[in-house]
């Protein structure tokens, strides 16, 4: 959990450097401990958090340079909004866990701390990047939302349920477990057991009816996928055609770590209606019958790619031999810049055609933004590699790179196994 709360901080923090330390900060107080703080608001509970405590609070972090602050997180203006985390034991005397302690729901507070600690000993980080020196400093600004202990969560989570049982009338007794299964439809078939196929639809969501997932004819196999340990109990307890209602408490689901928008201790509802159930044997019959009929395809696709390849050559009266490799190299405009090379970093357009003239790709409709190659790096088909260092900064070409030096009986997307490329390039950059 220590990484929680530091994880984009110590990204963002990477590419800043922070203010040079002074034996002065105006307004703030110095703790025994070693860290200056300064407390803006104050609320009315007094109560502060102690390790192992859950906290929810908004932060903010501010580096100096130059005597100049920039603002690199504000978790206000962040997608995931207020921060979560359960607060951990101090890392070193004077750090921004003993800051968070200071403050009670309703507080507000700033924080200096020393860099080299918190890169060393809170981002455990063998040393911290060579732009920051060990009196660089950052400040952390925190407002405290809420702090509860565990004890208390799990009390809440307790009268919640029993209270949504209730609003509910639902008086099926809990499984030894605690999971709460209660069926709207009854199944028929066969058990579902260890590799057995699922088929089935699912919405998750919390009791006060926020619905937190949903997706319809999902697939997996019973015993080889990890799940909730609630979910896979009420679901063995289904069969095809059924439809029934879960209820995880949250020692069945996410415990007392919570996901995402899902809190500590936080009881969730899986509505489950089951479309299909395959026994193990049956299952993998299919399996293998898809995997023969997949391989006959690749053979056939196989056998079939050189006599539509010249069929495509002879159709567009190409008349370019091929290179060693198999590359048509066909120049449509020579580039006058400087030449590709091995190791340059360019820039391309492209468009990638299927032999029938089906596009499966294009730089252009990608917002028009060139893409970006460092040439002899591995990061393009092998045909590429070698069509690029033809060209020139400027120069248009186009590439039919037969699958040997594309991606061979690999299924990309669009692309079937086995298809020779057709690609349109510009090269419009090379440095």
């Amino acid at each position: 959990m220590k990484n929680t709360f530091f994880k984009l901080v110590a990204l963002v923090m990477m590419v800043a450097i922070a203010a040079s330390c002074t034996s002065k900060y105006p307004g703030f107080k110095k703790s025994d401990s070693g860290l200056y703080y300064k407390l803006y608001k104050v609320g009315t509970d007094t109560v502060k958090p102690k390790v192992k405590d859950w906290v929810t609070m908004e932060y903010k972090l501010v580096v100096t340079s130059k005597g100049k602050d920039s603002t690199f997180i504000d978790s206000k203006k962040s997608q995931q909004g207020p921060l979560r985390m359960k607060l951990p034991a101090s890392d070193y005397k004077g750090d921004i866990y003993e800051g968070m302690r200071m403050l009670a729901a309703g507080d507000s507070g700033a924080f200096i701390v020393n860099a080299d600690s918190l890169f060393k000993k809170t981002f455990r980080q063998a040393a911290r990047p060579k732009y920051i020196d060990s009196n660089s400093v950052a400040r952390f600004t925190i407002h405290m939302i809420s702090i509860n202990s565990s004890e208390a969560l799990q009390k809440k989570e307790k009268e919640t349920l029993g209270k949504f049982l209730a609003d509910n009338k639902i008086t099926t007794a809990p499984q030894v477990s605690g999971l709460y299964y209660v069926e709207e439809a009854e199944g028929k078939g066969i058990k579902i057991d260890s590799g057995c196929q699922v088929i089935y639809n699912v919405k998750i969501s919390l009791l006060d009816g926020k619905k937190v997932f949903g997706q319809d004819s999902m697939k997996f196999i019973y015993g080889k996928r990890p799940d909730m340990t609630g979910f896979l109990e009420g679901i063995k307890m289904m069969k095809k055609g059924g439809k029934a209602r879960l209820i995880l408490p949250s020692q069945l689901a996410f415990g007392e770590n919570g996901y995402r928008e899902i809190a500590p201790y936080t009881t969730i509802i899986y509505d489950v209606q089951v479309l299909d159930v395959k026994s193990k044997a049956d299952y993998e019959k299919q399996e293998a019958a898809e995997k023969k009929k997949a391989e006959m395809k690749k053979t056939a696709a196989k056998n079939a790619e050189k006599g539509l390849l010249q069929k495509y050559l002879k159709d567009n009266k190409i008349s370019a031999k091929p290179t060693t490799s198999g590359l048509y190299f066909i120049e449509k405009v020579k580039g006058t810049g400087p030449q590709v090379q091995k190791g340059s970093k360019i820039q391309v357009q492209y468009t990638g055609t299927l032999l029938n003239g089906k596009k499966f790709d294009s730089s252009r409709d990608h917002g028009g933004k060139a893409l970006d190659v460092e040439v002899g790096k591995g990061n393009v088909i092998k045909g590429w590699e070698e069509g690029l260092l033809h060209m020139s900064k400027g120069g248009k070409a186009i590439l039919i790179c037969p699958s040997t030096i594309a991606y061979g009986e690999q299924e990309m997307g669009g692309i079937p196994p086995y298809s020779t490329l057709v690609f349109d390039i510009e090269v419009v950059e090379v440095k």
